[in-house]
C-alpha cells in the first residue's frame, strides 16, 4: 500500500527540533541510505500465547501490516521473552512524532519503528542505541542497500527488515497485442507512451502522482545524484541538481504533451483505469507485487514486471521504502529486544508468515531465497517476479537521506500540485523545493552547501 504523502505537512510541523543529545552532529550528518507499510488502528496486542510471569516483556511501536501476526509467532517460540505492541499511525501520518515526543519524554518502547529514509530524523533526538558490535555477525547477509538504510555515520543504528527497489509493472498482453517492446531507456518510454495513446485514445502508459513526494524521490535517485551528501561538517543539499532537473523536464514533457496522467495512484478510480485498459503500467516499488495482486485479482496473466528503463542504458533502479527498527537508547531489556529483532529480521518463519498476506522482499538475502520459495505465483506473466526484484535490488545506486527527508516530501507535494492545472512546471517547483530545504535546514542550525547553487555555475 502506498505511503500517503498528503499527510506529510502535520508531521513535519509536529516534529520536534532536535534536543541536546549524545549522538554528535557528526554522527547525524553522516547519512547514506537506502518506504512503506500500511497505518492501523491504535491499540496494543501481546499476541497469542499467554505470558509467563516471568518472561521478559519488551514493547515495539509499529505500524507494519502484519506485525501482529509476527509478535505472536514470536510469544509462541521464546517464553523466556514477551514483545508487545502497540499500533501506531504510519510514519508520515504522525507515528514518527509519537516517537520522537517519547523519546524525549523518556517513555520511548523499546523497539521503535523506522524507515531508512526517516532514520537521520530519529537519530537527531539521540534516543537510539548504537548496535554496531550486535550486528557485526550479520552484516554481510544484508543487501548493500538495506545496511548502508541502517549505517549513516558508518554505524549501526537500526536492524534492516525489507527492502522496496523500484521496478515498472506493465500490462503484457496489451504490449504483445500491440506490438510494443518493452521500453528499456526513458526514450524508449516516451515512444512507448505514444504508441499507448495511439492503440487507444483514452489509455495512458502510467501515471505521475504529483501528490507524492517519495515517489519522485525514488525516481531521482536512480540517477545516482543524491539530494543530500556530507561535506567535512555541513551539509550539501542538491535537490535541484542535474540529475533532478533531468527528471523534472522529463516528467513535465510527458505531462504536457498529455502522454501521462497526473493522478494519484491507489485510488478506486485509478484501479478501475488499470483493470480496464485506461492504465497499461505503474511505476512501483517492491511491494506492489502484492497490492497489485489483491487490488485487480481478476487481471491474473496480464501483468509483467521488468527492471526501470533508464536514462543511458546503464542499469539502475531507485528505491520507494523499506523498513527497520531501532532500540531505545533507554531500553532497560536491549538484549531481549535485540533476540526479538534479529530474529524478524532473519528468521525464515517471518517470511513464511508474511508470505500468507503480503510478497515480502527481505533485505537479510538468505531470507530472500525463501520468499522465493513460498511466493504464490501464476498472477504475473513473463520473467519470474523475484528475479527482475533481485536484479532491481543490485542495481540501487548509493544515495543519501538527509535530516529533514521526511518533510521534505510534503514539500515536494506541495510544490508540485499546481503542475496539472498549469500553475507551475516540474523544473519550477523542484528550484522552489531546494529553496525551502536549504533555509529549512540552516533554521535548524545544522551548516547548510546549497550545492544546487554551485552545480549551475
Amino acid at each position: 500500500m502506498m505511503l500517503s504523502t498528503n499527510t506529510a505537512g502535520a508531521e513535519a510541523e509536529s516534529a520536534p527540533s532536535p534536543p541536546p543529545s549524545s549522538c554528535s552532529r557528526r554522527t547525524v550528518l553522516r547519512a547514506s541510505a537506502g518506504l512503506g507499510a500500511a497505518a492501523a488502528t491504535a491499540g496494543t496486542l501481546s499476541g497469542c500465547s499467554s505470558s509467563s510471569s516471568k518472561a521478559t516483556k519488551v514493547t515495539v511501536w509499529s505500524w507494519l501490516t502484519g506485525m501482529d501476526k509476527y509478535v505472536a509467532a514470536f510469544n509462541k517460540k521464546y517464553t523466556d521473552i514477551h514483545v508487545e505492541l502497540s499500533v501506531i499511525a504510519a510514519g508520515l501520518s504522525g507515528g514518527y512524532a509519537q516517537q520522537t515526543n517519547a523519546i524525549r519524554a523518556h517513555n520511548a518502547p523499546d523497539i521503535l519503528h523506522v524507515e531508512y529514509q526517516g532514520l537521520p530524523q530519529i537519530l537527531t533526538s539521540g534516543g537510539l542505541r548504537e548496535l554496531t558490535d550486535d550486528l557485526a555477525d550479520l552484516a554481510g547477509g544484508y543487501s548493500d542497500a538495506a545496511w548502508q538504510g541502517v549505517r549513516p555515520d558508518g554505524r549501526t543504528w537500526a536492524v534492516p527488515m525489507d527492502i522496496a527497489p523500484m521496478v515498472f509493472y506493465y500490462r503484457k498482453d496489451l504490449f504483445d497485442r500491440h506490438a510494443i517492446e518493452l521500453p528499456r531507456t526513458w526514450d524508449d518510454f516516451r515512444l512507448a507512451a505514444r504508441a499507448v495513446r495511439k492503440a487507444r485514445a483514452d489509455a495512458r502508459i502510467t501515471t505521475f502522482p504529483l501528490n507524492d513526494g517519495s515517489f519522485f524521490a525514488g525516481m531521482c535517485w536512480q540517477g545516482g545524484d543524491p539530494w543530500w551528501q556530507v561535506e567535512g561538517d555541513s551539509w550539501a543539499v542538491d535537490v535541484a541538481g542535474e540529475g533532478t532537473r533531468r527528471t523534472a523536464e522529463y516528467w513535465q514533457e510527458m505531462i504536457s504533451s498529455g502522454l501521462v496522467k497526473p493522478d494519484p495512484t491507489g485510488s478506486q478510480e485509478w484501479i478501475s483505469a488499470m483493470h480496464t485498459g485506461r492504465l497499461w503500467g505503474l511505476l512501483g516499488a517492491s511491494w506492489s507485487v502484492g497490492s497489485l495482486n489483491k487490488s485487480i485479482p481478476d487481471d491474473k496473466g496480464r501483468w509483467a514486471v521488468a527492471t526501470m528503463p533508464t536514462w543511458d542504458g546503464e542499469p539502475a533502479n531507485g528505491m520507494q521504502g523499506g523498513t527497520a527498527f531501532g532500540i531505545s537508547k533507554e531500553s532497560e531489556v536491549a538484549d531481549a529486544a535485540l533476540t526479538f529483532l534479529r530474529w524478524l529480521s532473519t528468521d525464515p518463519e517471518v517470511v513464511r508468515i508474511g508470505a500468507t498476506f503480503s510478497s515480502p522482499f527481505p533485505g537479510y538475502e538468505p531470507s530472500r531465497e525463501v520468499a522465493r520459495r513460498v511466493y504464490q505465483g501464476g498472477y504475473f506473466l513473463g520473467e519470474p517476479v523475484y528475479d527482475v526484484l533481485d536484479r532491481a535490488a543490485a542495481q540501487v545506486p548509493e544515495w543519501t537521506w538527509g535530516p529533514n527527508a521526511l518533510g521534505l516530501f510534503s514539500t515536494v507535494a506541495n510544490a508540485f500540485g499546481p503542475v496539472s492545472s498549469g500553475g507551475t512546471t516540474l523544473p519550477r517547483a523542484v528550484r522552489g523545493v531546494q529553496t525551502e530545504a536549504v533555509s529549512g535546514m540552516r533554521a535548524r542550525g545544522l551548516s547548510v552547501i546549497n550545492a544546487s547553487d554551485r552545480s549551475r555555475t
